[in-house]
């Protein structure tokens, strides 16, 4: 028995005859099946491993964490729990310890799913449609009556020409983004949460206007009786239910129609979620404000006072790139560049006041775990681990000197690869491996760390350089006219800039002609300035440059005080 006890040990039963490469595979399949782990999920437990096996995106909702969507891998959709109100769309209130199949939906793909207090649901498709179903009492379901619906219906009424990409419910009102950038709100609006400038409840979806009018939404939100939505431009628009301030305006009155957050003048927002009546929000520089109620710690501030205005929030040093919360619970959750997760706010019924550092690797474990009731905080995706996709498989072929018929020697180093591959994924050699039967070819323009990435890039699709050496790959991306590859070299300067390298980032940023890249590094230093003027890199700054940025900085008003 000793011996079969020691196969729990981690990693230790892999075989030690294994070549290194079976290794390698087996604990990444390992490792995949691991992230899978819906398991954590309380609900789940009613399901047997096979079914867990095929699951692909899964939603747990439901006043106790009890009721739950999943699709599987052959896009067929299941339902399971309580059945409160009918919110398993099945065609009636039975409640079901078996996962059953959702045949009115069979063959839709879920693009974007939530889900209310009710609990209601909305739900979108890949195609853009929206079904709703579930708890209807202040018409929240958009079909125009107060009748629970047992069923999923089409809500088509405003919506028939749009493309709805995202959906988001608060307790019970419902609020949809289009492909176009506008918002359609329905249902409960005692608090204005629909953004009408009345508090008449709204039975079919009406879009939202006032001064987002000709504004484009990329992202949505709604607390329990509010909303929030961001812009193209980084601003936030909230309207709603303010008693704790979740708006962030400063106030504590209701707001009937959006009102911009103008506390943030300056700031870049790209995410936005909503507690049951706080609200979390991330910057384009990985920086979170926090704002609205704070019983338990949510904001994530230290103390449990309510916040009405942004409240800048520190998480470790490394930059934040989710944040997540959910209507129905009052915890909170990030996750650093790093791939650290903390926690914040309620926690199995503690009070956690700062952000803790927790022992998950996402965001959803938090909420599977920590948080009352245990809901997903979003639609939860799982990404397939048996099957090797073409891209995969080329991705491994990269540098693999067993398989190459072509070698590129960079400062003193062999890169191995394929010359069909590089044809078919860059114009350049398209062009310049035509007549070439050379299989060694010597690089001098570039060094080697930056030319091994923009072949990998060619395999992968996917760069990994520190924010200096990208600049040396935007260099490059510009000589050989790849633009994607030069907005990603732009992504990981931006997620990489520092008070350090600001000024060499943006002298980079001027000098390979990258003006948004070139505003985000200025906005940058202006934000950090006192401590950008103190770095080597200003000192060292040239001068035609630092002219400018003088002379630009002061337009900015960077000087004022």
């Amino acid at each position: 028995h000793r011996e079969e006890i020691k196969i729990l040990n981690k990693d230790s039963w892999i075989p030690r005859l294994m070549s290194h490469h079976h290794r390698t595979l087996l604990q990444a399949t390992l490792s995949s099946l691991k992230m899978l782990d819906v398991g954590k999920w309380p609900i789940f437990s009613l399901c047997s491993e096979e079914e867990l096996q095929l699951i692909r995106q899964a939603c747990v909702f439901g006043s106790a964490g009890n009721e739950v969507l999943y699709t599987t891998v052959n896009d067929e959709i299941f339902v399971l729990g309580t059945n409160c109100c009918g919110c398993l769309g099945l065609g009636d209130v039975q409640s079901t310890i078996e996962p059953r199949r959702l045949d009115s939906l069979s063959g839709k793909k879920i693009a974007s799913f939530s889900y209310g207090s009710g609990p209601h649901i909305v739900l979108a498709t890949t195609e853009g449609e929206v079904f709703t179903w579930g708890h209807n009492a202040y018409s929240q379901l958009g079909n125009g009556t107060t009748n629970h619906g047992l069923v999923p219906c089409q809500i088509s009424t405003n919506l028939s020409n749009k493309q709805v990409i995202e959906v988001a419910c608060g307790s019970y009102h419902s609020l949809v983004l289009t492909s176009d950038g506008e918002v359609f709100a329905w249902g409960y609006n005692n608090s204005g949460q629909v953004g009408s400038g009345s508090t008449v409840n709204q039975p079919i979806p009406r879009r939202v206007t006032g001064c987002l009018q000709n504004k484009v939404v990329v992202t949505i939100a709604c607390g329990q009786m509010c909303c929030m939505a961001v812009v193209d431009t980084g601003e936030v628009y909230v309207w709603g239910y303010n008693g704790n301030g979740q708006l962030g305006l400063g106030s504590s009155g209701n707001q009937p129609t959006p009102c911009r957050v103008a506390a943030l003048q300056g700031i870049r927002v790209q995410r936005v979620a909503c507690g049951y009546a706080h609200t979390l929000v991330l910057t384009d520089e990985g920086q979170v404000y926090a704002w609205g109620a704070n019983s338990y710690g949510q904001l994530g501030t230290g103390n449990k006072s309510n916040q009405s205005y942004p409240t800048p929030i520190t998480v470790e040093k490394d930059r934040i790139i989710e944040i997540a919360a959910c209507h129905s619970t009052h915890t909170s959750a990030a996750k650093t560049q790093g791939g650290h997760v903390y926690m914040w706010g309620q926690c199995r019924g503690q009070s956690v006041i700062l952000p803790h550092l927790t022992h998950f690797s996402c965001t959803d474990d938090v909420f599977a775990c920590f948080a009352t009731p245990a809901v997903s905080w979003r639609l939860l995706s799982v990404e397939p681990d048996d099957h090797l996709t073409v891209a995969e498989s080329l991705k491994r072929e990269f540098d693999n000197p067993d398989t190459a018929d072509l070698k590129f020697l960079v400062d003193g180093k062999y890169i191995y690869a394929h010359k069909v591959l590089l044809k078919i994924r860059c114009e350049h050699f398209r062009s310049s491996l035509e007549d070439n039967e050379d299989d060694i070819v010597e690089m001098s323009e570039f060094s080697y760390p930056v030319y091994r990435a923009f072949l990998e890039y060619l395999y992968t699709d996917s760069i990994s350089l520190s924010p200096e050496e990208a600049v040396g790959l935007l260099d490059l991306a510009t000589f050989y006219r790849e633009n994607r590859l030069k907005k990603l070299c732009q992504q990981t300067i931006k997620q990489g800039i520092c008070e350090e390298n600001a000024i060499a980032l943006l002298s980079a940023a001027v000098k390979y002609d990258a003006q948004d890249l070139e505003e985000f590094c200025f906005r940058f230093c202006i934000n950090h300035l006192t401590v950008v003027t103190q770095t080597s890199g200003f000192a060292e700054m040239d001068h035609d440059l630092l002219k400018n940025f003088i002379s630009k900085a002061s337009r900015v008003g960077a000087f004022k005080n």
